[in-house]
């Protein structure tokens, strides 16, 4: 059985030229250090915004080194720079809208510029993409949000099989008939 790999892809111009650090890949990390049962692969990416940075980064994270799961932070809202879900498109073979709407959903709950958000979900091949917000506060309230139907999508997709912890992110897999 194939050991599953995360991709955690941190989108910023300004952290990417190191004018600040990185916060929104390691929150990534943490969440999924205390949600996801190991082993696991993390592979780690930090790039400049920009639809075509996106999109190849993407595309080689799913096609060359074939992770299971990519999140990708940030570059999701209104600004002009912000290009993630137009570079997502480029390469996205089905849209789950269900993830983005209950990611905004949990979000707008806590902040109302929540609905600014563009976050979604994606597949590509065996690759399941699901952009997050920048802000370390809103990745986990979306990850937890969401995550309990990441491991069945993986399952639907041909993935590698992803387990969590049910004390912190309880997947739902249906029972088979």
């Amino acid at each position: 059985m194939k050991m599953p790999k995360i991709a955690i892809v941190t989108v910023s111009d300004r952290a990417s030229a190191g004018v600040y650090e990185d916060l929104s890949g390691p929150a990534v990390f943490d969440w999924l250090k205390t949600a996801v049962e190991p082993p696991y692969e993390v592979v780690r990416r930090l790039i400049p915004d920009g639809e075509e940075m996106v999109s190849s980064t993407l595309a080689g994270l799913c096609d060359d080194e074939q992770c299971d799961l990519v999140l990708v932070a940030g570059g999701t809202g209104p600004d002009l720079r912000d290009q993630t879900p137009e570079g997502v498109a480029r390469i996205a073979e089905k849209y789950l809208p269900g993830f983005g709407e209950a990611m905004r959903r949990a979000n707008l709950a806590e902040v109302p510029t929540a609905i600014l958000s563009r976050q979604e979900a994606v597949t590509r091949g065996k690759s399941l993409i699901i952009t997050l917000p920048g802000k370390p506060a809103a990745i986990a309230t979306s990850l937890n949000a969401i995550f309990a139907a990441v491991p069945y999508c993986l399952d639907l997709i041909g993935a590698a099989r992803l387990s969590t912890d049910p004390l912190v992110a309880p997947s739902f897999r249906p029972k088979p008939h």
